[in-house]
Formats: structure tokens, sequence, C-alpha cells
């Protein structure tokens, strides 16, 4: 009964998910408390009060047919237009609505220009590390995911290599940053040069390769990292977002697509984007929180407690003996897995009530990654049994 496209989904189910699961039974059987789970990238920090009033004005002052109702597949336009007019702000661009499509989440966004641009067999290129899904939103749509390595010593991409992956089938290249898993900010001077690189292949080519930058994690840098606005360096960008971590929003599942007049066809693409929406099930974003999102557009959620979790962890485990680069951005530590091998060092965590992700499922085979969007506290009670697993494997 089972279609044959949806088997190889069923093997590769995510290793975040299963991880997720395995905390809720430990919590069952040895208390919520007595369990550490960094799995899941789920903001622990409350969405920002901005965002609570605007919900509650919305309910008591707009037209509840209005509010709860249908509108265009690409959304409110005024809507589009306060997102359009916070981006023209801060990247001093001239972004209209027309050219943003309201989305279900950043997860919805990327299956929605994938369906737009690919026919089977077209490739599309991506650096791993990588958010584990990526490979199932391109398979999902008959595609091929082609990895490129990055140098693991600071996870920065290589145009060199992105040049060696591009062939006459490459539709698409999918970058993130600030990254996942690595917690990586892509330098502005990378960034020019993969734009380069593309640039060269696309005249190679003849035809448009669409880079998609992937940025629900934009908001959240550190040490004072700027994180660049792509299509200022890759002109046929296409900007992909959600409020899931900027807003704590993960549950509502509210995002958008930007799609400028540089990219070639754009009007085309804003066409089938729209439709693609409707007929992936979608058929609009949600109507109460795009209401919402119009009124608190700039509300920001704080970064600062993020931050904490991220120098707690960081100086606790490097003092431990485990290795990592620090984070620059995103609420992600990588750190490699002692013993080389991450799923059994993952399997060995849990024996301490210690939930971690193996890199495997990212592309980073030696690696686990460590989410630390938890309260704070946790990661301190955590801190004893990390140093357990550092004893056990004589890393202290």
């Amino acid at each position: 009964m089972i279609s044959q496209k949806m088997i190889p989904l069923m093997q590769n189910n995510s290793a975040i998910r299963a991880m997720f699961e395995e905390g809720n039974r430990q919590a069952e059987l040895y208390g919520r408390e007595n369990v550490y789970d960094f799995s899941l990238g789920n903001p622990n920090v409350p969405a920002p009060e901005e965002v609570k009033k605007a919900i509650i004005d919305v309910l008591n002052e707009e037209d509840s047919c209005f509010v709860h109702g249908y509108m265009a597949n690409a959304g409110y336009p005024d809507t589009r237009k306060a997102i359009a007019d916070s981006l023209n702000r801060r990247f001093h661009r001239e972004y209209r609505p027309d050219q943003l499509i309201m989305t279900v989440g950043a997860a919805s966004a990327l299956n929605v220009l994938l369906k737009c641009i690919l026919d089977p067999g077209d490739e599309v290129v991506t650096y791993a590390p990588y958010f584990v899904e990526y490979k199932n939103y391109v398979r999902n749509y008959d595609g091929v995911l082609k990895e490129v390595k990055t140098d693991f010593s600071d996870f920065q991409p290589d145009p060199a290599a992105l040049a060696g992956a591009i062939t006459e089938k490459t539709k698409a290249l999918i970058i993130n940053t600030p990254n996942n898993p690595t917690g990586v900010v892509y330098s502005a001077e990378k960034l020019a040069a993969i734009g380069a690189v593309i640039a060269e292949k696309e005249k190679e080519y003849g035809h448009t390769i669409l880079t998609i930058s992937d940025e629900p994690y934009r908001e959240l840098a550190y040490d004072g990292v700027e994180v660049p606005w792509v299509p200022d360096l890759i002109p046929h960008t296409a900007v992909i977002y959600s409020y899931s971590k900027s807003l704590s929003l993960p549950g509502e599942r509210i995002g958008w697509i930007l799609l400028p007049d540089e990219i070639p066809e754009h009007a085309d693409l804003i066409s089938a984007a729209a439709i693609a929406t409707r007929v992936s099930g979608a058929v609009n974003a949600p109507s109460l929180i795009q209401r919402a999102l119009k009124r608190c557009v700039d509300a920001r959620t704080d970064v600062a407690a993020y931050d904490a979790n991220r120098e707690l962890l960081y100086n606790g485990l490097t003092e431990m003996g485990y290795s990592c680069i620090k984070p620059q951005g995103a609420f992600y530590l990588f750190v490699k897995a002692p013993g080389g091998d991450d799923k059994a060092f993952c399997e060995f965590c849990k024996q301490y009530h210690l939930l971690l992700v193996p890199g495997t499922s990212f592309a980073g085979p030696g690696y686990v990654r460590i989410s630390y969007c938890v309260s704070n506290d946790m990661i301190r009670r955590s801190l004893p049994a990390f140093r357990k697993v550092a004893e056990a494997y004589h890393l202290v």
C-alpha cells in the first residue's frame, strides 16, 4: 500500500524527532528534571510581549470573519507590506509586497520553491553539514541533493568546491546562515565568491541557478557578528524566513518567501509559488498570525538568554576536554564525538540521560549536535552528566 516514493523517506525518518521521542520516554521513567534533552531546536525563550499583545489586539479590534477567513494564497497585502517595509529599513532596499509570499514556516517555503523549479532528475547543491530535512524536501520533488563538503576546521563554505559540484542539471543552491547545525555565520567574502561562481556557471550552462537563502536564525547572532544580506552578494537569491526562532513561534508555522526582481522570470516564479502554496495543501499561511505579524514585525526574542546558554555550555564542555568551534549564531554546538563514532557516542550518552543528535544526520559524521535553546538551569544540571561521559572517554 505504501508508495515507493515514501519508503526511503520513512527509512530516513528524522533522528532529531527520534531523539525527541526518546526524551519523552526517559522523562516518564526517570522524571523530566532528570533528563537533559538537547535534541530539538524548540525555543525555550518565551515569545516577546509584543506578540501576545498583537494577537489580543487583533482578536479585540478586527472583524472575526476577516481574522479567521481565507485570503489570497500569497497572504494579506498589508502584512506583506509591513514585512517589505521592515526589510527596506534594515537592508536599504526597495522591496514590494508583491515580491513576498506568506508561508507555513520556512519548511513550507522551501518546499514551495522546490516544487516550482524542479523537474525529475534536477540537482540541488548544498554545503555539508546541513539541516537534515533538505534531502527529503528535494527528493519529494524527484530531485537529487548534492553535498559540497566544507572545511570542518571552521565550517565556512568553499567556493572552489561548489564550482566542481555544479552541473548542467543544477537548478539551485541552498545556503543556511547562521547555520544549523554548526552555528557558523558565512562571511561576506565567502558569499561574494559563491556569487561569482554562480554567475560563471549560469553563463556556462545558459540558465538561472537560484540561490535559496534559508534564514530562520538571522536574528540569533552573537559577539557583534553581522549576518550578511545574501541578495547583496548573490543577485539571483530567493530568501526564505521563519518566525519560529526570532519570535519563538515554532508551532504557529509562519514565514515567508522573498523573490526580488533581480531573479530572472521572477514574476512567473511569484505566480508559481502562490499556486504551489495552494496545491501543496497549505492553501495559505495561518490567518491570525499574519494579522498579528503586521503589528509586531520588528519585535525580537531575547537573544541575551541564548547567548548566556551558549557561554555556559561552550565553556563548560571545552573545560572538560570536548572540542568544538564557538558558534557565532543560531543555538547549536557542533561537538566532535569522542572516539569518532557519533552514533555510538549518542547511544552512550543516553545512559546519563543526555540526549544529543548524531552529526551523521546532518552529513557531519564524527560530530554531535547539541541544541542549547533550553533553560539555563537544565544546562547547569546537565554538566555533571557531561563530565561523567568525559571521564568515561578519558577526556579529563
